[in-house]
This record gives structure tokens, C-alpha cells and sequence, in this order.
């Protein structure tokens, strides 16, 4: 008698998806099917089809996943600078830079292969996006964390500080996908997104510097150049 241990479905969706994204990582969106996440998760062939029955189905599934991964990191900094830990340096920077480095450099390349996918994709798009929105306000909750007297700061300074640091921590992730290690450690970040941070609030006083969802826009202007 077989007494193997049928797969859990959830488990099993998983363990498809986090084969994919490495997939979508090493090979690009083009190099992504069906056949291929079997091959790489080790798994019968026509299992990812039965899970997932289309292409759409499957890019939304990973991008799902790779946000699960993502937000529960950036959760994790969020619990612990709201429990009063400060690093130095600083989680935040820790884990900016640890999404430059494998094993964690994957997941950085395959979300932005799925950027791609969703300008023609609006139901992916929608899901990057719920995803983007959940990542800014945990963002900007950990910024209020940090800083020194944040509680204190006003909404529209706080909305500056998330925007910009977020856009460019944004390229910078763009930069470690394409191989450009520009920085090098969480040190040197931390320096960097203090001086970011130091020019914001001395403009404060000059009104915002950003527009309300100032990060959306941008994005899809990014999305849209080229």
C-alpha cells in the first residue's frame, strides 16, 4: 500500500509558485510555462496546469506569493521598531540590501518581471498594485517608527518622506536586479536615506514636494516610458 502523504493544496500552490518565481527570475517572463514550473518544482508533468489552467492564472498566482513573502518581511521591521528595537544599522536598510544578494536577489528580479507582464495584464496589475499600497503604508508607518520624533511629524512631511524614499529605494532594487551593486552594505544606506530624510524636512517649510499618491504616478509613467 502507497502511504505517502497526499499534498496539501495549499502547500502544493506554494511550493509551484516559489519554483515559478525563481524560473521567472533565471529565464524572464518568456522562459516561464507550465511544463517548465514542473520540471523545477520536482512535480509530475500537467500538476501546474491542474493548479493553475492558464498563463494569467499563474503570473497572478506568483505575484500573490512573491507579495506574501515581501510584506511579511517588511511586517517583521515594522513589529520590531514599534516594540522599541533600533538596530544599527537599521532592519529596513538590512533588508533593502538583502534583496540585492541571493537567495533573496531572485524574488527582487521576477517582481519586476512581473511589472512588465502587468501593462498588459490589469487583473495582475491589480494585484501589484493592492501589494504596492500595502508595502507603502507599512513604509511609511516604519519611517514614523524610526525617526526621531515621527509621531510628532506632519501627515503631509510623512507622505514626502515615504514617497521619496520609497522611489528610490525603488531603483535602487531596479539596480540590484540588473546586477549594479551601487551600494554595497545597510550602512551606507542608512547614510544615504538619512540625508534623503534630512533634505525633506528642511524643505518641509516650503510646502510638499510630492503629490498625493505621488508614487503611483510615477510608476506608471515608468511603466509606460520606453
Amino acid at each position: 500500500m502507497d502511504k505517502r502523504r497526499k499534498p496539501n493544496p495549499a502547500e502544493r500552490r506554494r511550493d509551484l509558485c516559489d519554483a515559478a518565481i525563481q524560473l521567472l527570475a533565471d529565464d524572464g517572463a518568456k522562459g516561464l510555462s507550465h511544463l517548465k514550473v514542473d520540471r523545477k518544482a520536482g512535480v509530475p508533468d500537467g500538476t501546474t496546469s491542474f493548479y493553475f489552467r492558464t498563463r494569467s492564472a499563474l503570473l497572478r498566482a506568483i505575484a500573490e506569493r512573491s507579495a506574501e513573502l515581501d510584506l511579511a518581511e517588511l511586517q517583521a521591521i515594522a513589529d520590531s521598531s514599534d516594540a522599541g528595537e533600533d538596530p544599527a544599522p537599521s532592519r529596513l536598510s538590512q533588508v533593502v540590501i538583502q534583496a540585492g544578494s541571493d537567495p533573496q536577489l531572485y524574488r527582487t528580479r521576477a517582481r519586476y518581471e512581473l511589472t512588465m507582464q502587468a501593462t498588459r495584464d490589469p487583473a495582475l496589475a491589480a494585484i501589484l498594485q493592492e501589494a504596492t499600497d500595502e508595502f507603502t503604508k507599512l513604509h511609511r508607518e516604519i519611517l514614523v517608527q524610526l525617526m526621531p520624533h515621527g509621531a510628532e511629524l506632519d501627515p503631509a512631511v510623512v507622505e514626502d518622506l515615504s514617497n521619496v524614499t520609497l522611489t528610490f529605494i525603488n531603483g535602487l532594487l531596479q539596480r540590484f536586479a540588473h546586477g549594479d551593486r551601487i551600494i554595497d552594505s545597510a550602512e551606507q544606506l542608512d547614510g544615504i536615506l538619512s540625508a534623503i530624510a534630512a533634505g525633506i524636512l528642511k524643505s518641509s517649510a516650503k510646502g510638499r514636494l510630492t503629490q498625493a499618491g505621488g508614487l503611483r504616478v510615477l510608476r506608471r509613467g515608468a511603466a509606460g516610458s520606453g
